[in-house]
């Protein structure tokens, strides 16, 4: 039984430089393609072919003109889509303990949208993808809690639907590359049932969320990896630099 009737409109902004070639794509993009085989109108976009600038906080968007900002970018494509959309989708990799900065104005600059006394107007379900290069999904602590902070609100307008946290992703490619497919075919088969069970359920279980965020190799075993292949990476840039 589906959480809407009609057909749902979704929103995901990928902030990660490196777009549909970056990890989290890995991991968004079968999410995605199990919303829109679920009915669900799926829209993507990246910060990257955006120019959005940060908020400059003088409120004029709730005082002066209320939910209009006074700055003319990208920010005009996405400031609708965001307000209309039953779901929205952060995509990003850890930066820093947080999303990127490119993904982070964006969310700053929806001020607008939630102009004080009109809340509470759509319920939306919101979603992370993140990514990370170490092996323990601690990592994403920080991300979850703004997430849930921000999105767990007591208005109702909107609520946090589920996470779905690839640690070890640059290991996933790895073993793609050398053809150790199975353990990683199921991350992407559970991400995809994910955006079906969104679809469906309005949320994300938390067994999905696990199968997302499986160990893939004993926790030694990556680091000892990822210490070889950085140990090669010196190397050729030493090398190149010669």
């Amino acid at each position: 039984m589906s959480f809407r009737m009609a057909a749902m409109k979704a929103i995901a902004i990928n902030g990660s430089p490196h777009m549909d070639e970056g990890n989290t794509a890995m991991i968004l993009n079968p999410f995605l393609e199990g919303l829109k085989e679920a009915g669900c109108d799926a829209e993507l976009f990246y910060t990257r072919k955006l120019k959005i600038g940060p908020c400059n906080g003088d409120m004029s968007c709730w005082f002066i003109n209320p939910g209009v900002c006074a700055q003319k970018d990208d920010m005009e494509i996405l400031a609708p889509r965001l307000k209309e959309a039953d779901i929205i989708i952060w995509a990003s990799p850890v930066y820093y303990s947080g999303v990127t900065g490119p993904l982070k104005n964006i969310m700053d600059r929806q001020l607008p949208i939630h102009v004080l006394g009109s809340m509470g107007e759509n319920k939306q379900k919101i979603v992370l993808v993140s990514t990370c290069g170490d092996w323990d999904i601690s990592m994403f602590d920080p991300l979850l809690m703004q997430m849930k902070a921000l999105y767990s609100r007591p208005d109702g307008s909107s609520s946090f639907a589920g996470a779905l946290l690839r640690p070890m992703a640059d290991g996933v490619k790895e073993m793609i590359k050398a053809g150790e497919t199975g353990l990683v075919d199921g991350v992407f088969l559970a991400a995809r049932e994910a955006g079906r069970q969104l679809a469906r359920e309005g949320i994300i279980s938390e067994e999905l969320q696990q199968k997302v965020s499986r160990p893939l190799m004993p926790r030694e075993a990556y680091y000892k990896a990822a210490q070889m292949m950085m140990d090669e990476m010196k190397k050729a840039i030493k090398k190149a630099g010669k």
